[in-house]
């Protein structure tokens, strides 16, 4: 594969122009891309659609709270080594048997050039970007326990999301190329829909995005529906078979649109809906 082959999204993802060039600058460049934005803009899904784009094989690392650097290198089972040993197993004698290898050993082994997903980074300790830093620049790293040194066969296309849950180090910042994931526009939300739900009444689409987002801009929402959310609803919404005069009601007993449970999350956010239907009905009385 010629890497001046160019990410212009997919039939299956609606990729707009800052995302592109944010997509292309980074392999051009060659360095890792931070993509931030809130909950349910596509972040993770970017990496596979960029990977099924240009061809490429995908490793993905998703990260949780307890996720340390190392483990995306490598991980020894001492223990297990320990207990063959006293039983007297002939691999024992190896190291090698009990080292596992990390999604950045398997990324850097690929034959052909291949996109490494490193999913949610802002969820680990405050240290763990640092802890890559080197990994990432030198894209080789050094096995102790085997004294063997992994260098990167291809320098691996690297996706790395954040949901901005805390800052990130700007040591590690610097060797980024950055992108933040705008929540889609009506435009562009319209264009989504239309790939999952090709077909579907433009009439249905445009009162429920006029609904999407109103809820989107109540004051004091706890979790703003995503696109994720949306596209639930919507499914909903043609499963019952309801239509857009019924979301175009302006009856104040009716706030809360049909099926909300699909777009809100929490009981905090079900009940401010409530209260506005509340106070909608006493300014109507």
């Amino acid at each position: 594969m010629s890497d001046k082959k160019r990410f212009e999204g997919t039939e299956d993802y609606v990729a707009t122009d800052d995302l592109r060039v944010a997509v292309n600058a980074a392999i051009a460049l060659e360095r890792p891309l931070l993509v931030k934005g809130e909950p349910g803009t596509g972040k993770t899904m970017l990496a596979l659609e960029v990977a099924k784009a240009l061809g490429m094989d995908i490793y993905e690392w998703h990260i949780k709270s307890t996720t340390k650097a190392h483990q995306g290198l490598y991980e020894y089972d001492a223990v297990a080594r320990l207990r063959d040993g006293q039983l007297g197993e002939e691999r024992a004698r190896d190291i090698a048997n009990y080292i596992k290898k990390g999604k950045l050993w398997e990324a850097f082994e690929a034959e052909k050039r291949p996109v490494l997903l490193i999913d949610e980074i802002d969820k680990a300790d405050i240290e763990f970007p640092n802890d890559l830093l080197q990994e990432l620049d030198r894209m080789e790293f050094y096995v102790y326990e085997t004294g063997e040194t992994i260098r990167a066969k291809q320098r691996p296309v690297v996706i790395i999301t954040s949901n901005n849950e805390k800052e990130l180090p700007d040591a590690f910042l610097r060797r980024c190329f950055f992108h933040y994931i705008k929540f889609p526009d009506d435009e562009t939300m319209s264009s989504i829909v239309d790939v999952h739900f090709p077909g579907i009444k433009k009439r249905l689409v445009s009162e429920a995005l006029k609904t999407f987002y109103q809820m989107r801009d109540v004051p004091g929402l706890k979790k703003k529906p995503s696109t994720s959310e949306l596209l639930d609803w919507l499914k909903l919404l043609m499963s019952e078979d309801i239509d857009a005069d019924a979301l175009r009601e302006k009856n104040p007993n009716k706030l809360v649109p049909p099926l909300h449970g699909a777009l809100l999350k929490n009981e905090q956010d079900v009940q401010l809906f409530e209260r506005l239907a509340f106070l909608s009905r006493r300014e109507n009385g």
